[in-house]
């Protein structure tokens, strides 16, 4: 019984230790991105102060895109919204860096993989969140107007997987 607690007490230290120092390199790399990164002190945004335009041409068109925080196109922190009309796609793809998705309204759905297939999707009510870690393959589309919110570390790349799905070209 007493190695056993001397286990434990081994393995929650190494565990302390490890939580300690990636909370460091979080804390020193987001002091990096505010000094490589002009920031705001601080933002608000109610509905009506939102500005929609046109998304990017890379992606489909039809879509429109806030822009809350940052660039998205330029190295540091961004925050943005994609408004989505019903039935809007996404053919697969990947980014190169992590994305995170948090739905605002209508539904969203997702799916893994390099082949459209809307049997493989997941749908995200409002309010659910979701991440991707860099290089993974998904797709997606709406089902009724479709609001989401996209936060990360730019820049915010899409490379398609089948390059005749890209609408740059």
């Amino acid at each position: 019984m007493k190695r056993i607690i001397l286990v434990m007490t081994v393995l929650l230290a190494v565990l302390g230790i490890a939580l300690a120092q990636t909370a460091m390199k979080q804390t020193q790399h987001a002091r990096g991105q505010k000094a490589a990164t002009k920031m705001a002190d601080h933002g608000l945004f109610k509905p009506d102060d939102i500005k929609w335009g046109d998304a990017p041409n890379a992606l489909p068109p039809g879509a429109k895109l806030a822009v809350l925080e940052g660039n998205p196109m330029k190295p540091g922190i961004y925050t943005m919204r994609l408004w989505m009309p019903d039935g809007y796609k996404i053919q697969p793809h990947y980014h190169l860096q992590f994305e995170h998705v948090t739905v605002v309204s209508g539904t969203f759905n997702l799916g893994m993989g390099d082949t459209f297939d809307n049997s493989k999707g997941n749908t995200m009510p409002p309010g659910t969140f979701g991440f991707l870690p860099p290089h993974m393959k998904h797709f997606a589309w709406a089902n009724g107007e479709t609001v989401i919110q996209l936060h990360g570390i730019g820049p915010w790349e899409i490379v398609y997987v089948n390059p005749k799905d890209d609408p740059r070209k």
